[in-house]
C-alpha cells in the first residue's frame, strides 16, 4: 500500500510523497560495469533511447507522412525535421529528470500540483494512450489483412492477443524487452532502406524538402497534416516512458553516477531518435517518390501497399510493406503497455496487475475500432488513425510545459538545472506546439472537422 501523499512542500518545492519509485520491478536492474571502456558503458546503458524511438515510427506515422508526401511532394520533410528536434530536445529532458529527481514525468507532476490535479492530468494522459494503443491496433489489423487476407474485423480481435506476448517478455527481464524491440526497428529501418532505393527519388527535390517553406504556414491543409505529423512524431507518453526507463540502469546515485547516467542516456535517445528520423523521412520520401503527382489515392495504408509494387516496378515492395508496418504495430504495443503502467502508478498511485491493465487500455482501443470498421470499413479506419494522430498533438502542451518547468526550476534540479539556451529552446519549442494546437482547434472548427 502506498503511503499518503502530504499536502506540504520541502525545500525543493515538491510536494512529500512515498517512498516508491518507479517502475519498481525493473528498477536499478540493469547492471552498469563500473570499470568498462566508453563503447562498452555506452552499450549497458543503451536500450531505453530504443524503446522511446518506437513511438516515433508507430503505425500513426505511417497514414500522417505517407498521406504527406503523396499529397505534397517532399515539402513536408522539413516538418519530420524539426519535430525529431524538438523531440530530441524534450527526451533528453525527460531523461533528465528522471536520473536527478529519481522521479519518472507523472510521479513529478504530482508531487507538484496535488492529487485532484494530477487525477485529471492522468485522465487526460490515459487519453493519449488510447489514441496511441488505437493506432496500434489498426496498423496491426491492416498488416494482418494485407499479408495474410485476415478480414480487418478479425485482425482487431486478434491484437488482444498481444497481451500473452508482453506478460512473457516482461518475465524474461527488462533487458529481453530492449532487445527484442531493437531487432524489430533494425528490421523497420532495413525495409525502407530497400524501398527507398527502389523508389528512385529525385535527390535534389529530396534535399530541398528539408528546407523549410512559407506555404506550410500559409496553406491552411498543408499545416493540418503538418500538424498530424507533430502529432505522430512528438509523442506525450514517450516523455513519461523515458523518464522511468532511464532508472532501469544500476548507475550510481550521487553526483558522478547521476552524471554520467545522463551523458550516456541522451546519447542513446539521441541515436535511436536519428535512426527514427531516418525511417519517418525514408516513408515520406517513399509517398512522394512513388505516390505524388500520379492521381492516385494513398490517403490510407492500404491504398499504398496496392499501388506500391505496380508503381515502383518491384513485386515484393509491398509486401515488405506490410511485413514493416506489422513489426511496427507490435512494437509499440510494448511501449504502450509499459507507459500505461508508468502514469497510473505515478499520477494517481495506484497499481494493478499488469495483465489486467493490459487488457484494459487494449480493450478500450479495440472497441472503437471495432465499431467504426464494422460501420465504415477501411475507410473509416484511415480516419481513425489520423485522428488519433490528433489527439496526441492536442495532448502535448499537457506533458512538455510540466517537463520543461521542472527541469527549468534549480531548485528540484540543482547543479543540472537546464542551462540557459536550453531553456529558451525548450520554451520555444513548447510555444511552437501550443501555437500549432492553437490553429488545429480553430480549423477544426471553421472547417466542420474536415480532415482536409
Amino acid at each position: 500500500m502506498n503511503a499518503r501523499v502530504e499536502e506540504a512542500k520541502d525545500n525543493s518545492g515538491w510536494l512529500q510523497r512515498s517512498s516508491n519509485v518507479s517502475l519498481e520491478e525493473v528498477n536499478n536492474s540493469v547492471r552498469i560495469p563500473s570499470k568498462a571502456g566508453f563503447w562498452r558503458k555506452f552499450l549497458a546503458f543503451a536500450g531505453p533511447g530504443s524503446l522511446v524511438a518506437v513511438g516515433y515510427v508507430d503505425p500513426g506515422n505511417w497514414a500522417t507522412s505517407i498521406a504527406g508526401g503523396a499529397r505534397f511532394g517532399y515539402t513536408l520533410l522539413s516538418v519530420i525535421l524539426i519535430s525529431n528536434l524538438i523531440a530530441i530536445l524534450l527526451q533528453s529532458l525527460a531523461a533528465k529528470l528522471g536520473i536527478v529527481t529519481g522521479r519518472d514525468l507523472a510521479q513529478a507532476t504530482r508531487d507538484s500540483v496535488g492529487k485532484k490535479t494530477a487525477f485529471v492530468l492522468w485522465m487526460l494522459t490515459e487519453l493519449a494512450i488510447i489514441a496511441t494503443d488505437l493506432a496500434e491496433v489498426i496498423g496491426s489489423a491492416i498488416a494482418l489483412h494485407l499479408l495474410f487476407g485476415i478480414p480487418l474485423l478479425a485482425g482487431i480481435v486478434i491484437t488482444t492477443l498481444d497481451v500473452l506476448l508482453l506478460l512473457m517478455l516482461q518475465k524474461k527481464g527488462f533487458r529481453i524487452i530492449e532487445s527484442i524491440i531493437i531487432v524489430l526497428m533494425t528490421t523497420i529501418f532495413g525495409v525502407f532502406a530497400f524501398e527507398l532505393i527502389i523508389s528512385k527519388p529525385e535527390v535534389s527535390a529530396l534535399l530541398s524538402g528539408y528546407v523549410p517553406k512559407v506555404e506550410i504556414v500559409t496553406n491552411p491543409e498543408m499545416l493540418f497534416v503538418s500538424l498530424g505529423i507533430l502529432g505522430a512524431t512528438v509523442m506525450p507518453h514517450n516523455l513519461y516512458l523515458h523518464s522511468s526507463i532511464v532508472q532501469t540502469r544500476q548507475y550510481k546515485r550521487n553526483r558522478e553516477g547521476r552524471k554520467e547516467a545522463l551523458t550516456f542516456s541522451v546519447l542513446d535517445s539521441t541515436v535511436s531518435l536519428t535512426v527514427a528520423f531516418l525511417i519517418n523521412s525514408a516513408i515520406l520520401i517513399l509517398g512522394a517518390a512513388a505516390f505524388h503527382g500520379t492521381g492516385l489515392d494513398v490517403s490510407e495504408i492500404e491504398g499504398a501497399y496496392e499501388l506500391l509494387s505496380p508503381t515502383v516496378g518491384v513485386g515484393i515492395a509491398s509486401t515488405l510493406f506490410a511485413v514493416a508496418l506489422l513489426a511496427s504495430g507490435q512494437n509499440s504495443t510494448i511501449t504502450g503497455t509499459l507507459t500505461g503502467q508508468i502514469v497510473m502508478e505515478g499520477f494517481i498511485q495506484l497499481r494493478i496487475s499488469p495483465w489486467l491493465r493490459r487488457i484494459i487500455t487494449r480493450l478500450i482501443a479495440v472497441v472503437p475500432a471495432f465499431i467504426v470498421t464494422w460501420i465504415a470499413g477501411s475507410r473509416g479506419t484511415g480516419d481513425l488513425l489520423l485522428w488519433s494522430q490528433v489527439v496526441l498533438s492536442l495532448q502535448l502542451p499537457f506533458a512538455v510545459i510540466p517537463l520543461v518547468l521542472f527541469t527549468s526550476d534549480k531548485r528540484k534540479m540543482g547543479e543540472f538545472v537546464n542551462r540557459t539556451w536550453v531553456k529558451w529552446l525548450a520554451w520555444l519549442s513548447t510555444g511552437v506546439i501550443l501555437a500549432l494546437n492553437v490553429f488545429l482547434v480553430g480549423y477544426i472548427l471553421m472547417t466542420g472537422h474536415d480532415l482536409g
